[in-house]
């Protein structure tokens, strides 16, 4: 039976949800999910959580800048079977965001197919004709002279698919704060660092491995 802890591990990590088969943590902003190339880059949840448990392996992803719910399996099967759930969509994901601008809309549906931009890693483009399906539901939750809060919730994982979404001209043309990839590159905190980007990921419902219990995480946003 799993359980809700709020339990600190190595280096400030928060675990949300601790099971036998898997972890539900609260990434930090700015950590990397897993390790990168270089030595330089080993620091990641993954990396902290097998500190800690043994084993820590892939599930899904959030982007660097982004914080919030991550599952992280403990054993291979259950990575294999939460991977399973990603892909047929069984996995219900919602993320909250501050975005620079007004939306016009108080609600709708995203629909902008999207691909690598292969001169501009990891850079994501619009691509009508090559782009992978991609589609987000979004409903503003507050409204401010120059921003707007708002709750995604993403149909489909395509990569930065949240933040090119709410950039887009054709999307909601109002950039998530802090993007420094999709917004605006001159934003600046006190006029001395960039803001972080206010994305977070809020919610995930998903099937226990095992039991097949529906397990719902909720995390906060901290902004």
């Amino acid at each position: 039976m799993w359980r809700e802890r709020l339990l600190p591990v190595p280096s400030g990590l928060v675990v949300l949800v601790e099971d036998p088969d898997f972890v539900v943590v609260d990434k930090p902003p700015e950590l990397l999910t897993s390790p990168g190339r270089a030595e330089s880059d080993r620091d990641s949840v993954t990396e902290r959580v097998t500190e800690r448990y043994g084993a820590g392996l892939l599930v899904h992803r959030l982007d660097m800048p982004t914080s919030g719910i991550l599952i992280v399996a403990r054993s291979a099967a259950s990575q294999r079977h939460l991977a399973m759930q990603f892909e047929a969509r069984e996995v219900d994901k919602r993320y909250v965001a501050v975005l620079d601008g007004c939306v016009a809309m108080d609600a709708g549906r995203i629909a902008l197919p999207l691909r690598l931009d292969v001169e501009r890693r990891p850079y994501q483009i619009h691509d009508a004709v090559a782009g992978r399906p991609a589609f987000t539901d979004y409903e503003v939750t507050g409204r401010g002279a120059d921003w707007t809060r708002v709750e995604f919730t993403p149909l489909t994982g395509r990569t930065h698919q949240l933040r090119v979404h709410a950039a887009h001209p054709l999307g909601l043309s109002c950039p998530i704060r802090g993007d420094r990839l999709y917004g605006d590159r001159s934003d600046q905190s006190d006029g001395k660092a960039p803001t972080r980007l206010h994305l977070h990921a809020a919610r995930i419902a998903f099937d226990h491995p095992r039991t097949g219990e529906r397990v719902v995480v909720e995390s906060s946003a901290p902004f």
